[in-house]
């Protein structure tokens, strides 16, 4: 020892000349020439070491600045914390120290944070040396702390990637409540759901003979044996460690069989553990109880925990390589420090470090740029390795060692993780070979339990999984209803129906499978998930078939496996939402997903669309159906009215087409009427025998109307009369709608040709009008019909049009991750379903405009349907996949036989069966629409609401057409009426006009007579000539003033009479019939011709019929 302290001596000596060279030098310089550099070690040996270390420092020029001397600062560490905060203000921080490094007590570990804490309140840069509680990661509270050690918390990082290079992937985690234990879980979870590159996965046996080689699966006869040695080779390897449970104690344990118990349920075997050096022995006392310690268990311990003293044989733990050299760690701080100051030295300003705790004064700035400046330093060949500190000023790339407990309880390293130098990473080196195994074996265990009966849940969709409902029945012989293997399953439901195995029959039961009463034999009970003994409420439980059950039975009898099927708790297949319960709002899985998640049940067989979202939650097999996404809408009504007929032709050339009718018609009355040769004469057929010429009189009654040239020349030929208007509008019409034309044609040949040509557009328009009514009543697309997911209603959604999906399904979440879609996403968010079922249902009665899902559900909808329709192209193609926990055993045992299952056609009779329709007819029904509706190009068939419009057409010329004929039988009526009163007042004035015309022929006689006789007598008497002078001048010869002897005086006058006769009788038959005539004077004696003493009334020709 005297030695040592003459070497010190002379150290000081030499520090203390090279202090009056760099005084001279200060005069110079504006940064401080000296540094007080403190300590608070734990023994005097430590405290001579760190002024040995400090005093060689001082002669390397790389770290120390030319005219920089280091001075140490050391005191002796005590027990009592408050002691020791006195001691750093008393002994550091009043000799201006600017850092601190500070060791660990001989007892207690609470003085290293009274230094933190004192150090820290000036911002004095304080660096530990053996303090690893995951407490001074904290930066809120030890402000300027960093140490060359790691915490504990880091011993994660070298745990996953020992586990990933073993291939385990499924652990239960073990910890103290501690802030130490809840900081390894929490870097552990970190740092297992990241992969970095380097990492290599040696093959282990999974279920049924599958072997697992880096991600990939291929068929094994036997298990993993030991290699001789491997280290990390392989790159970018999917492959993430996942903590099946998390069990956390209360420190001071006194028994630990309880959570023992729960851990033996769980399927995963490997078991990491951090405890206090007693509550490790606690808890291994209580496991080697239960034989948890035996063979086929797996544990993986933190150092605390490896210093048990009944640690079990096989027991995997860690070291920390030098951990417990704390002068290596000394100098290793001095000298990170030393290249902090050097740096800073030379780019920033230095002040003088605070020298008084009494006065809190202001915050020494340069005490947090030197502790930046600490923890950016990087010490590659320290003698604890390669030293650096992450942001938390916490060691990194810190090097353990991987030990194994072996025979007699005997700590030997069978492993490394070290710095590379080469690759600038940390590798991990084991010895496989080396390992002892729990219960003394060589081959590594599996590390799982692979359960073999499993929990599936489904859910209610056509046409994968129909669900019936049915009256709880009676147990069948041979077992109960479900069999419950172990506590778990009760939590499963303890009426999850019969526990199928993959012959079918229940798992221990040697009869028929047990079926509930009204369940079918393709039927599997499915009770809704956590459902009661009694089934659900009301005494109901339900039976499940369809695409999903059959498929799920068959991969039961591939890989060997039984199971309880269950369905969705909400019926939803979930979302990852923000539920309230939940402490700070962390965002769950709810539904079928939530229930996998949390390790509620093993598989679920559904159409469970694979997604990136899920995915990061759950594990998919291949998929086993490929599908996309479409939209289903109600068939929009055809625009059928009752025109309809009408469509073909627009409005203006239905009118042009009107209008064209009649002017043709007007065209061919005018041609044929002023054309020379609009008249053919005919030879009129012979007369009957026995006719008379009175025959052609004309009507019966008319007097001295037959003319006997008139009636040879009639009876010789007749004329036939010119095209009429009527005629030539009816023409024009049958030509136009192809009828028979069977009189009223045109006759000149001018007219003739106008009908040629007419007949020629005729047939155009109709060819014309025939295509195209075929065309829209036949090949109609309606107008309202969606083009698919880029219909700009779609993206541009109108208030009458609604679109929505479920809620939290894979298609909500494909519209939330694409961009363009997001304005459509926000319209339709508030009109989103909670089930598939609801919105097809509102989709049927018109609710819903346009429902977006999974094709195959509804194009099967469609087909059942003949009132929907899906529109547009697929998009978002994805695939159905089985859904299993993240590391599930049985993972690529499903994606194997699903595979097979395609290759071998099963998969194509399960379409054909359950989606299609088709084939053996073993579906629950037929396609009711025969698939015409999925069908664009497909005519439609023509109904009564197309043609309808042409039936009423018919049925209104019907009733038009009884309607004229009463119309006219009316007026024929009235007509024959008026005609038959004319006819009998035309014949009897007729009859009267020939008895005046006789009587005046018979007065004519007389008269004649009468002057025969006078003119005789004159010529006899010789008087003639003055007779007749006298009768000339007398007043009374002639009353009348008629002429005498005129014999047509009295003819003119007969004649006159008649005449005004008929006049009246045209203004009033009655008054000519009754029109009285006094006298009629016409002899030559003025007398009347017709004497009557009283006035007589004419006969009138009513008297005259009568």
């Amino acid at each position: 020892m005297g030695g040592q302290g003459g070497r010190l001596y002379l150290l000081l000596a030499l520090a203390a000349a090279s202090g009056l060279y760099s005084s001279r030098m200060g005069a110079e310089s504006r940064n401080p020439t000296y540094y007080n550099i403190g300590g608070v070690l734990s023994n005097n040996d430590s405290e001579f070491h760190f002024q040995e270390i400090i005093a060689h420092l001082n002669f390397e020029s790389q770290y120390v600045p030319r005219g920089v001397t280091y001075y140490a600062r050391a005191i002796r560490m005590d027990q009592n914390p408050i002691r020791t905060a006195l001691n750093v203000c008393k002994y550091l921080i009043a000799q201006r120290v600017y850092a601190v490094v500070v060791s660990h007590p001989q007892t207690g570990d609470l003085s290293p944070a009274a230094v933190s804490y004192t150090s820290g309140f000036y911002h004095i840069p304080v660096i530990g040396i053996s303090s690893r509680d995951s407490a001074f990661s904290d930066k809120n509270i030890h402000v300027s702390f960093l140490r060359t050690v790691p915490p504990y918390s880091h011993q994660a990082d070298v745990w996953v990637q020992l586990l990933r290079h073993v291939g385990y992937t499924r652990v239960l985690f073990v910890h103290g409540s501690d802030t130490d234990g809840r900081a390894l879980l929490g870097r552990f979870q970190t740092a297992s759901s990241q992969l970095p590159p380097g990492v290599t996965l040696p093959g282990h046996l999974g279920p049924a003979g599958i072997t697992i080689i880096g991600g990939a699966a291929k068929a094994s006869g036997g298990g993993g044996g030991a290699a001789p040695e491997a280290s990390s080779s392989v790159d970018d390897l999917d492959v993430k460690v996942q903590v099946e449970a998390v069990i956390e104690f209360e420190p001071g344990l006194e028994s630990f069989t309880e959570q023992l118990t729960e851990m033996k349920t769980a399927q995963a075997r490997v078991y990491l553990l951090y405890a206090s050096r007693t509550d490790a022995e606690v808890i291994f006392r209580d496991a080697a109880l239960l034989n948890m310690t035996e063979a086929g268990y797996v544990w993986l311990v933190t150092e605390q925990a490896l210093d048990a003293e009944n640690v079990p044989v096989g027991t995997l733990g860690l070291r920390l390589v030098n951990a417990t050299k704390e002068r290596a760690h000394v100098q290793d701080s001095i000298y990170i420090l030393a290249s902090a100051l050097r740096d800073m030295n030379a780019k920033e300003n230095i002040t003088e470090a605070p020298n008084d705790c009494d006065n809190s004064g202001s915050i020494w700035e340069t005490g947090k740029m030197l502790f930046e400046y600490i923890r950016r330093q990087v010490l590659l060949n320290g003698k604890t390795g390669k030293v650096a500190f992450d942001d938390n000023g916490d060691r990194i790339n810190a090097e353990y060692d991987v030990v194994n407990v072996q025979d007699r309880g005997e700590q030997i390293s069978v492993g490394q993780h070290y710095y590379c130098a080469e690759t600038d990473k940390m590798a991990l080196k084991l010895d496989e070979g080396a390992i002892l195994w729990p219960g003394r074996l060589r081959n590594k265990p599996e590390g799982f339990m692979i359960p073999t009966h499993l929990k599936v849940l489904t859910i209610e969709e056509k046409p994968f999984v129909y669900v019936r409902e049915v009256k709880w029945g009676t147990r069948a012989q041979g077992g109960g209803l479900h069999s419950t293997r172990n506590p778990e399953e009760a939590a499963f439901g303890s009426s999850l129906g019969a526990s199928m195995s993959p012959s079918g029959l229940e798992d221990g039961a040697d009869g028929p499978p047990p079926q509930i009463e009204g369940c079918n034999v393709d039927e599997v009970p499915c009770p809704h998930f956590n459902a009661s003994d009694d089934g659900d409420e009301g005494g109901t439980m339900y039976c499940c078939k369809g695409f999903c059950v059959d498929l799920l039975k068959e991969l039961a009898k591939t890989i060997n496996f039984t199971y309880s099927m269950a369905l969705s708790p909400d019926g939803q297949f979930g979302s990852y939402v923000a539920k309230n319960t939940t402490v700070g709002g962390k965002k769950e899985w709810t539904g079928l997903i939530g229930e996998l998640v949390a390790e509620r049940a093993d598989m679920i067989v559904a159409p469970l669309t694979i997604n990136p979202e899920r995915a990061e939650f759950i594990e998919f097999s291949k998929p086993f159906k490929y599908q996309g996404i479409t939209i289903l809408e109600k068939k929009p009504s055809r625009s059928s009215t009752l025109v309809s007929f009408l469509q073909p032709f627009s409005n203006t050339l239905w009118i042009l087409v009107m209008v064209s009718v009649h002017v043709v018609a007007l065209v061919l009355y005018l041609l044929d009427r002023f054309s020379p040769f609009g008249r053919f004469r005919l030879v009129a057929p012979p007369g009957p025998p026995g006719a008379t010429p009175s025959d052609a009189r004309g009507p019966p009654g008319m007097v001295g109307s037959y003319c006997p040239s008139t009636a040879s020349s009639a009876a010789a030929t007749t004329e036939e009369d010119a095209l009429n208007l009527s005629s030539a509008i009816w023409f024009a019409w049958g030509v136009l709608l192809n009828s028979g034309i069977g009189e009223g044609t045109p006759r000149s040949f001018s007219a003739r040709v106008l009908g040629m040509v007419w007949a020629g557009f005729a047939m155009i328009i109709v060819a014309s009008y025939t295509a195209n009514l075929a065309a829209f009543l036949v090949l109609e697309r309606p107008k309202t019909k969606l083009t698919g997911i880029n219909d700009a209603r779609l993206r541009n959604t109108m208030e009458n049009l609604t679109c929505a999906t479920v809620k939290g399904s894979a298609v909500d979440m494909y519209f939330r991750r694409q961009v363009e879609l997001s304005n459509m996403y926000r319209t339709m968010e508030g009109n989103n379903y909670d089930t598939a079922e609801d919105a097809i249902r509102d989709v049927k009665a018109g609710k819903l405009m346009a429902f977006i899902w999974d094709s195959s559900r509804l194009e099967f909808e469609a087909a059942m349907d003949c009132e929907l329709v899906t529109a547009g192209e697929l998009f978002g193609r994805s695939g159905y996949g089985v859904g299993l926990q993240k590391g599930s055993p049985w993972a690529d045992a499903v994606t194997l036989a699903i595979l097979d299952f395609h290759e071998s056609g099963f998969m194509e009779r399960l379409d054909n069966k359950w989606v299609l329709q088709q084939g053996d007819g073993l579906g629950p029904m037929g396609s009711h629409c025969d698939g015409a509706n999925t069908s664009e190009k497909t005519p439609n068939t023509l109904g009564l609401k197309n043609m309808a419009g042409v039936f009423i057409l018919v049925a209104a010329g019907i009733v038009g057409g009884v309607a004229l004929i009463v119309i006219e039988v009316a007026y024929k009526k009235h007509h024959a009426r008026r005609q038959k009163r004319l006819e009998l007042a035309r014949h009897a004035a007729d009859k009267w006009r020939g008895a005046v015309e006789k009587r005046r022929n018979l007065r004519a006689t007389i008269a004649a007579q009468q002057q025969q006789m006078q003119q005789r007598r004159i010529k006899s008497n010789g008087i003639n000539e003055n007779m007749a002078g006298c009768a000339s001048r007398s007043p009374i010869g002639n009353p009348l003033g008629l002429a005498p002897t005129s014999v047509g005086g009295v003819g003119s006058a007969a004649a006159a009479a008649a005449a005004a006769a008929d006049l009246l009788r045209q203004r009033s038959p009655r008054a000519a019939g009754g029109m009285r005539v006094s006298a009629i004077t016409g002899s030559d004696d003025g007398s009347p011709l017709f004497s009557n003493p009283s006035p007589r009334r004419l006969p009138s020709p009513t008297d005259l019929i009568v």
